[in-house]
């Protein structure tokens, strides 16, 4: 099975315009994940889906491919989607967030391992146990509750579950998403449902249709890019362990 993973990145981001282009550490944000991608052995190829010519030109730049997708697409997922249709050959496609400049092999393998090993499973991402309070809070922070077996019951950014007792446990979705190709492209023909409207959350399309995501558990965090304080905190971060992975 071969694995593709790209990266949508588009210009206008409603919270941080043109972030895919602002420097972290002196590398352009999208650069940046590209080459955190480019450490996993289990990716073939890598690709920047964007709208935009200049996003293309330092990805290009940085030594990645882009293609040019439709301003008018309505998710990353979308976009995901519309690139991977234009190319053949491919088993499993990866989305990777272009604001997660945290993400590596140790992000991206477990997805691949649990699309290869278990024909049942369409869509894997991953999760992590909550362990800083404000982010319950925090509707950026996407919280999701999920079955013993690692199925998804249901994403959101509201606190889920209620604490009506004391230690509820809180995991959040960070990182990539999975795909088998096939299902990602059918997913793409489905209009936004309403609980994706209402939590503009991709994911719930996935489960309001009846079909199920498989949440893989990690250790480690990420910083998500969303605001100027964010890319403060992320450079803080590469500072202090000496920005070695780049």
């Amino acid at each position: 099975m071969k694995s593709i993973a790209i990266i949508p990145a588009r210009f206008g981001s409603t919270r941080l315009p043109g972030k895919p282009l602002l420097p972290v550490g002196g590398v352009p944000l999208v650069v940046r994940v590209a080459k955190g991608v480019s450490r996993s052995s289990k990716v073939e190829r890598i690709v920047v889906a964007t709208d935009d010519e200049r996003i293309a030109a330092v990805a290009k730049l940085g030594g990645f491919e882009a293609i040019i997708t439709p301003k008018d697409l309505h998710s990353g997922s979308d976009r995901v989607a519309y690139v991977a249709k234009e190319l053949q050959g491919w088993d499993i496609v990866l989305n990777v967030q272009v604001d997660d400049a945290l993400v590596g092999p140790d992000m991206i393998d477990p997805l691949v391992d649990v699309l290869k090993s278990d024909s049942s499973v369409q869509v894997a991402l991953l999760v992590k146990e909550i362990e800083k309070k404000r982010e319950v809070e925090n509707p950026n922070v996407v919280k999701v509750v999920f079955r013993r077996d690692g199925r998804a019951l249901y994403f959101s950014r509201s606190p889920v579950p209620y604490e009506r007792n004391p230690k509820a446990p809180y995991y959040k979705h960070i990182g990539p998403y999975a795909y088998r190709r096939d299902f990602l492209l059918e997913l793409a023909k489905c209009p936004p449902t309403p609980l994706e409207h209402a939590e503009s959350l991709e994911m719930l399309r996935i489960l309001e249709m009846g079909y199920e995501i498989r949440c893989v558990e990690t250790q480690r965090d990420t910083i998500e890019v969303d605001t100027p304080e964010d890319i403060a905190a992320l450079e803080n971060y590469l500072a202090g362990r000496g920005d070695e992975a780049r």
